[in-house]
């Protein structure tokens, strides 16, 4: 299967990215200093390390997944290689299949690090095992979907679009589909057809990330609901093969001769 190999490559390549050791970095640094600030805060100190460090995981996750998933293509196509890698008995899907899954398993690796730093982060402020230390896993599983279906919907502008509209087109993504339940309500009561019609139709189209952000009832000590854990999980399979499907029939499209 040749979309393993790519994935293989796309991932080797992420990792050799400054750009991700230097998220890494951050993310550490933005640990310690949660540290720092929870022994000011007396008795606070786990929820701001959690809500400070899954916080700091959406956010230089987010970054990875536009910046690094609007590569993906037009990398590729700036370098004169795509026309190269298309040449060889390399289907045009497998390649976009290949891209996403190396780029994905790039994320989960920085997910893992990230959440494994907060662990500890955990353990020296409480002073030892604590049961909020493994509850913030189910979380930041909810937030690595949310970026896959970032990602994906980066793919798919990267293969119509410039890079810097596809940044910008994959943030208003990510930012209405946080706030899915304000788009939903005001959908409700806008007084103009119109405006109501398009926002419903957004409501539907984009996705709904809001289900994805457990941060602050973690930070309170509380356990992802298993439902939320298998439906959201459904949901970003589903969402994500819709718009990879979307992004291979613009891409078979495409001339790059």
């Amino acid at each position: 299967m040749k979309f393993v190999h790519i994935a293989r490559n796309t991932f080797r390549e992420s990792v050799r990215d400054r750009v991700l050791y230097n998220l890494v970095v951050f993310v550490l640094l933005l640990v310690v200093a949660a540290v720092v600030i929870g022994r000011i805060a007396v008795g606070q100190e786990a929820k701001i390390i959690v809500d400070a460090g899954l916080s700091a995981m959406t956010v230089f996750g987010l970054l990875i997944a536009i910046f690094l998933g609007l590569g993906l293509v037009t990398k590729e196509i700036e370098k004169r290689t795509l026309a190269n890698i298309l040449s060889k008995p390399v289907r045009r899907a497998e390649f976009i299949l290949g891209k996403y899954l190396g780029l994905s398993l790039t994320l989960l690796v920085n997910a893992v690090v990230m959440a494994v730093a907060i662990t500890l982060a955990l353990l020296y402020a409480q002073g030892g095992a604590d049961s909020l230390q493994w509850r913030l896993w189910p979380t930041a599983f909810l937030l690595w979907l949310e970026l896959l279906i970032v990602t994906a919907v980066a793919l798919l502008f990267s293969c119509f679009s410039s890079p810097a509209l596809s940044a910008l087109f994959t943030l208003l993504v990510f930012l209405i589909g946080r706030w899915s339940l304000d788009l939903k309500l005001f959908a409700e009561t806008a007084s103009s057809p119109a405006t109501r019609w398009l926002s419903r139709a957004l409501y539907h189209l984009l996705p709904n990330l809001a289900n994805f952000n457990f941060i602050n009832q973690t930070a309170y000590g509380q356990v992802v609901p298993w439902q939320l854990l298998v439906g959201n999980t459904a949901y970003a399979v589903c969402y994500i093969a819709a718009v990879l499907a979307a992004a291979v029939l613009i891409f078979e499209r495409r001339d790059f001769k």
